[in-house]
């Protein structure tokens, strides 16, 4: 089948519909995803054509959406829930990382939790401090839970199929200010990209531009800056934070040998850390410069327009980053 050119959120429409079509267990819960259609409209139309069995609107509760999806996960189901915003996955907490992510592993595989937790992050839209987290690094710290954020259409269209097949628990990011974004992407319903693999985004020589998600658009775009001054940036986009597939971001190294991390998150105890800290450890004799960081201030992100702007990465601060260190 040809590819056709869509958005990410027409991307996750069809990837969630495909899904329900294959498998009859498969079906969707949460806030306002029937009647309404979902808060970003990825789910429109689909109560009509599944019916209130498989599309379920829930009260507001996150732990509830969280633990009954949880259940049905563990008595044979295959639910997707939707959490309007990562912020309000903090109040589901407990039952995502301290139930879906360890029940597979407590039980020695009698249960398993097919489960996929679909929810939104990122700041940028002057929703203020409470509503304008980028967290899912948290989540990625639990053994037993896969994170995966996709930066394109195409990514997320494969991405969310694969989840919703694998029988381990997902949390599947996507970011509210990029469903516009278009892409190619591939019609074929048994279309799916593997789980915890990297993708490197672009090709280049002069440095190592390590990110995912809102951070891909972000040095996409410095990476075309960069190279009118003559500086060529090899771009791995991580996709998933866990499984963490590092292996693309060292061939890089290699051959750079000096590394940008790009994210969204606060500065402190990111997903930058970590992979400064791998190449610190696997990669020390190709080392010619000190790893940089580029991630949101630490701060609570501010209301204001332009000071939130200001507070967030973007694709100058990547420049930046880079030209500190070529």
């Amino acid at each position: 089948m040809a590819d056709k050119v869509i958005t990410i959120r027409e991307a996750l429409s069809a990837a969630l519909r495909e899904e329900m079509q294959r498998d009859e267990r498969v079906f969707i819960m949460g806030e306002e995803v029937g009647v309404w259609g979902g808060t970003y409209a990825v789910t429109r139309g689909f109560i009509d054509e599944f019916g209130e069995k498989r599309v379920r609107d829930t009260p507001i509760s996150e732990m509830v959406i969280a633990g009954a999806a949880v259940g049905a996960a563990m008595a044979g189901l295959r639910p997707i829930a939707e959490i309007m915003t990562i912020n309000f996955a903090f109040l589901a907490l407990d039952a995502i990382v301290n139930h879906a992510a360890k029940v597979r592993y407590m039980f020695n595989g009698q249960f398993t939790v097919p489960l996929v937790i679909r929810t939104t992050t990122g700041g940028g839209k002057q929703l203020g401090a409470t509503h304008s987290h980028a967290p899912e690094v948290i989540f990625a710290h639990f053994p037993g839970l896969y994170v995966g954020v996709p930066g394109t259409a195409y990514d997320a269209k494969g991405m969310l199929k694969a989840s919703i097949r694998d029988d381990n628990p997902v949390l599947f990011v996507e970011h509210s200010t990029m469903l516009q974004r278009r892409a190619a992407v591939p019609e074929d319903p048994d279309f799916v990209l593997p789980i915890g693999k990297s993708d490197v985004k672009r090709r280049g020589k002069d440095v190592t531009i390590v990110t995912y998600g809102k951070g891909l658009e972000w040095s996409m775009t410095a990476a075309d800056t960069l190279s009118k001054d003559g500086i060529e940036a090899e771009i791995v986009d991580l996709r998933w934070l866990r499984p963490l597939d590092l292996e693309p971001v060292f061939e890089s190294f290699k051959k750079t040998n000096r590394c940008v991390v790009v994210e969204e998150s606060l500065p402190m105890f990111n997903i930058g850390a970590e992979v400064a800290a791998q190449i610190q450890q696997e990669m020390f004799d190709y080392m010619d410069a000190p790893v940089k960081r580029v991630s949101a201030m630490d701060i609570p992100l501010p209301y204001s327009r332009e000071i939130e702007l200001m507070a967030l990465p973007s694709a100058e601060k990547v420049v930046a980053a880079v030209k500190e260190l070529v």
